[in-house]
């Protein structure tokens, strides 16, 4: 049984509102990756609501809930920062996380996703691994995208550089840099972002009058309350704009896009939910919140 037909299941069992009613959803909040002081701060709330409005069936508590949910994703979803249309400018997309979580897969799948509107370059700025270098060529020729890539071990801030170039030039709408998730101390991932971040403004590579970079981090939806450290993490060390969830599938439970807007402030802006290159698709508050309940 998935997480969403075990809380279903809840509240479909659940007659009466009381003090063992509201603990067993805190735990089961926990359960599904809430997190347990958003967890108990939630089911506060919500114990708070049904009793001003005088609620005592299970399903209008878990409308209630939902309102409650949406209102938590709201928060981060108002500050997304995903560019409808590139107006001619190029815009740099710089995708983080650590190894393992799909990053190289993700890229691909943007750009396939976002090369309906426009022309993209994928730069391939994971150096440390000649693997994510081949596999992101190996994408790059069955998507028809052109792959900018330098030889293992070299600078991915000159792949990005080269990558930026070869857009502005050619008029390309997005570049989407496939960076490494090898950095071990949070001052290597500093110093090499601002490297990036100096690069992508250079006056060789453009102005951020002709550009803007995104610092989108990939995040393992499977590997529930890790994510979170991982998130904060990063956000701590340069500022993210928002999360791209990858491996959404059955076993994940959801609840981490909830603690991301909660306490990192930090919209999540596609889903990955599939192995094939068309398995991504905006994230999307309300189908998230049905999901997740069930």
């Amino acid at each position: 049984m998935s997480f969403s037909d075990k809380l279903k299941h809840f509240f479909g069992l659940t007659s009466t509102l009381d003090d063992d009613f509201f603990d067993d959803l805190a735990d089961m909040l926990i359960e599904g990756d809430f997190g347990a002081s958003l967890a108990f701060e939630t089911v506060d709330e919500l114990k708070r609501r049904c009793k001003k409005e005088n609620i005592r069936e299970a399903e209008a508590a878990r409308l209630i809930l939902s309102k409650i949910l949406n209102e938590i994703l709201q928060k981060a979803q108002d500050q997304q920062k995903i560019p409808a249309e590139t107006g001619g400018k190029t815009q740099v997309i710089l995708l983080l996380g650590v190894n393992g979580v799909g990053k190289t897969t993700t890229a691909a799948k943007l750009a396939r996703l976002l090369q309906k509107d426009t022309k993209i370059i994928l730069a391939a700025a994971d150096t440390f691994r000649a693997a994510a270098i081949d596999q992101l060529k190996i994408h790059g020729e069955r998507l028809g995208i052109r792959v900018i890539a330098h030889k293992q071990g070299g600078d991915p801030a000159a792949v990005v550089y080269d990558a930026l170039e070869a857009a502005l030039a050619g008029r390309y709408g997005y570049v989407i840099a496939d960076t490494a998730g090898r950095m071990h101390t949070k001052s290597a991932l500093v110093e090499e972002l601002k490297k990036i971040d100096r690069v992508t403004h250079s006056k060789g590579a453009g102005t951020p009058e002709d550009s803007r970079t995104y610092r989108w981090l990939v995040l393992d939806a499977t590997t529930g309350g890790n994510a979170l450290v991982q998130a904060e993490t990063f956000h701590e060390a340069v500022k993210l704009d928002g999360v791209i969830l990858s491996k959404m599938d059955s076993s994940a439970k959801g609840g981490i896009v909830f603690p991301l807007a909660a306490k990192l402030k930090l919209p999540v802006l596609y889903i990955c939910d599939g192995e094939k290159y068309e398995n991504i698709r905006p994230f999307n508050a309300d189908e998230c919140i049905k999901e997740f309940l069930g």
